[in-house]
């Protein structure tokens, strides 16, 4: 059969998702091919769509905390820390040194088992098992330790305006201690595992570069944004709580590609673990709780704070109009604008690689949808 070079191609429109098990959630991508090449990818969301922010006007604020773990499953604490920070800075009310410190090291915490999710689903979308199992055998650790502190292992319902539902029970400094002496030795194995695998390399060294321009066009934080040298972070451009009192690194790598990406959280991992060191040596005594009033009714005013989570920067803009109910709640979450900027990292892409990029971007699909 010769080649007749008068046929013409087209390219070919293909669905992927919404559900498929590499899209990390119920995301459809809508892709235009050229053969194996990716000519432009769009993201289609909406599928989770939970009525997340309508549903704080029916309810008080004391209420709505369970809803608040229900935007980043994977960041709980951090979706309630920015929710109870947001309310307690229109009622005036300045939490315990005890409380500040537990609720960063919960923090912390849980930014290490959101990593570790990241991890081990990247291994998976390039064609790795193994570490999946390695990842989850430490994340089972902390969770067991949530479980000690909360009750809960992924939606926690721990901190409360003004507070935490509890003080830390009395052998949890104890096992965190012991799970931090050990996780860098195991962040080593991964690193061995996977991060130097050539394998690896090859699929993540030079996919899916974002220019430092075109993410913050987009709006894109976190690990994303620091994956293309750009030292963002909220914990050191707007700090809270104490830690402008802790020493740790912001990590950020150049290249801008999926290894980058991948680079910057396991990095993250290392500096988390400093802070959760910090923090057990400096934790002080005292009261976890302070006293707010029976019925929450914040002067009328708005509000907009910001933390750092596993995806970016994750923002509460919250509405008082001095009834005891949210006049009006969004969530500056990062997946979603994070997701934006994925179709720039696809551009010429082999269909082969946009699993692996969007994995590189660790987006969480309840984070998209609200």
């Amino acid at each position: 059969m010769t080649f007749d070079p008068t046929c013409v191609t087209e390219e070919l429109m293909v669905n992927m998702g919404p559900q498929h098990p590499s899209t990390h959630g119920v995301l459809r991508l809508v892709l235009t091919i050229d053969g194996e090449r990716v000519v432009h990818v769009k993201p289609h969301i909406g599928y989770l769509h939970s009525s997340l922010e309508k549903i704080a006007e029916r309810l008080d604020y004391r209420q709505y905390l369970p809803y608040a773990d229900r935007y980043d499953y994977l960041n709980a604490m951090g979706n309630e820390l920015v929710y109870v920070r947001a309310v307690e800075s229109l009622l005036g009310i300045e939490p315990t040194p005890r409380c500040q410190y537990i609720r960063v090291m919960m923090a912390e915490m849980n930014r290490i088992a959101s990593h570790l999710v990241y991890y081990g689903a990247l291994a998976i979308d390039t064609g790795a098992t193994t570490v999946l199992l390695y990842c989850f055998r430490e994340r089972e650790r902390l969770l067991n330790l949530f479980e000690h502190a909360a009750g809960q292992r992924l939606l926690y319902h721990y901190f409360r305006i003004g507070g935490l539902r509890n003080d830390l029970p009395p052998d949890f400094c104890d096992g965190l201690w012991l799970f931090l002496e050990e996780f860098p030795q195991r962040l080593g194995e991964y690193n061995a595992l996977l991060t130097e695998n050539r394998i690896f390399r090859s699929r993540t060294e030079g996919v899916g570069v974002l220019t430092p321009e075109v993410a913050l066009a987009y709006g894109v934080t976190g690990p994303t944004l620091r994956g293309s040298g750009i030292a963002y972070d909220v914990r050191r451009a707007a700090p809270y709580y104490v830690y402008p009192e802790l020493e740790f690194d912001i990590p950020t790598f150049p290249q801008g590609d999926a290894m980058a990406r991948h680079k910057v959280r396991q990095e993250e991992m290392y500096q988390s673990v400093r802070i959760l060191r910090q923090c057990l040596e400096k934790l002080p005594e005292g009261e976890v709780n302070v006293k707010v009033p029976r019925r929450l009714r914040p002067p009328a005013g708005e509000v907009y704070v910001r933390v750092e989570s596993p995806r970016g920067e994750l923002g509460c803009y919250l509405i008082s109009d001095g009834s005891d109910r949210p006049y009006r709640l969004h969530m500056r979450t990062p997946s979603y604008y994070n997701l934006q900027a994925y179709p720039e990292m696809c551009r010429n892409a082999w269909v082969a690689d946009l699993v692996a990029i969007l994995g590189s971007v660790d987006i969480v699909l309840g984070d998209v949808d609200r």
